[in-house]
């Protein structure tokens, strides 16, 4: 049976708008080709080879960790490949085929020929940082975690925020009291020295700095959720659901749920700038991500201590001023589209 995936028309009405929002429009075509080209770190910079061919037969290094008895060596450790005895090795019965930038975000440069943080040369686009790392790798990593961290966290603290919201607005009476009392208890305590509080008492890592940052991030949505619950709960539409014996789940995610996710997807871009802003913010401080790992807070950080160096602090705010103006400007495109004042214009 053929199914008809044909926008209904008020959804090709907000396509049209989004697209009219030629700003918004092509920055969400900048940042999803930003995003698909960090995504693909590994193939664009890496201390290893993408692609090997020894003696007839082919090796993924990229992918897979070789001995260096593999190419001939001698060592059963992992096999350095800018070593140049592996290197000729290699070369003396295949070819390597290296990424365009041959460093990773944690590799260390040798032969610099100036101490780190060395400038910007054709070897390294952007210049090293002052542990000799490529500042190009790390930027291109750090984008990418910034980007998977703060969608991580604005769909989980969206999905906890809804139910929240539906919660207390379709219910309203006691449980919306009750529920506003404790928000406006929580959201008044001081969130980041909390989370340097907690960050300082266990060892960082990705998943425990989402965690911790999701504890009070959740709160983003409720109020346009409850609005809209609150308004639809008493509405024609609804009363005769709940006449013909429907469940009150059925009645809150069949039957309002779908107009409240219309007026918070305007909100998402904002949330997720926000959640990058916070991990960079946490960064730059010292009580984000774990230390040595790609991070644009991490790098504007050695930018202020190192004055002498200005292309770490430039490179890092260029790349994270286009990453927020892309989202912001997104989130406007995202907001005039769902306007229901131009999507139901005559």
């Amino acid at each position: 049976m053929a199914h008809d995936f044909t926008l209904s028309p008020i959804n090709r009405r907000r396509l049209a708008n989004f697209k009219a929002n030629r700003r918004g429009h092509w920055s969400f075509w900048i940042f999803m080709a930003l995003f698909v080209f960090s995504l693909c770190a590994e193939l664009i910079a890496n201390d290893k080879p993408i692609l090997v061919r020894y003696d007839g037969h082919f090796y993924v290094p990229v992918a897979v960790d070789y001995p260096e008895t593999t190419f001939g060596g001698i060592f059963e450790t992992a096999a350095e490949y800018h070593d140049p005895e592996v290197q000729k090795l290699i070369k003396d019965k295949g070819w390597m085929v290296w990424p365009i930038i041959p460093y990773s975000y944690d590799s260390v440069v040798h032969d610099l020929g100036a101490p780190s943080p060395s400038p910007p040369t054709a070897r390294n686009w952007l210049g090293t940082d002052d542990q000799a790392r490529d500042v190009t790798a790390r930027v291109i990593y750090g984008f990418r975690i910034s980007i998977l961290f703060g969608l991580t966290l604005t769909i989980l603290s969206s999905v906890i925020g809804i139910a929240a919201g539906a919660v207390q607005g379709y219910y309203g009476g006691l449980t919306d009291l009750l529920f506003q009392r404790f928000i406006e208890i929580w959201s008044s305590m001081p969130q980041l020295f909390i989370l340097i509080i907690l960050a300082s008492f266990f060892e960082p890592s990705f998943w425990l700095l989402l965690a911790i940052m999701l504890v009070f991030g959740w709160m983003g949505l409720i109020g346009v959720v409850r609005a809209e619950f609150l308004r639809a709960r008493n509405l024609t539409f609804v009363l005769a659901a709940r006449a013909l014996g429907q469940s009150d789940r059925h009645v809150m995610f069949k039957h309002i749920l779908p107009n409240a996710v219309v007026a918070t997807l305007s909100f998402l871009p904002f949330i997720l700038s926000g959640a990058i802003s916070s991990l960079t913010a946490l960064d730059f401080i010292g009580y984000g991500l774990p230390p040595g790992s790609a991070s644009l807070g991490e790098l504007l950080n050695q930018g202020k201590n190192n004055l002498q160096a200005p292309w770490l602090g430039i490179s890092a705010f260029i790349v994270t001023a286009l990453m927020l103006s892309l989202l912001v400007f997104i989130g406007e495109a995202v907001r005039d589209a769902l306007d229901p004042r131009k999507t139901f214009r005559n």
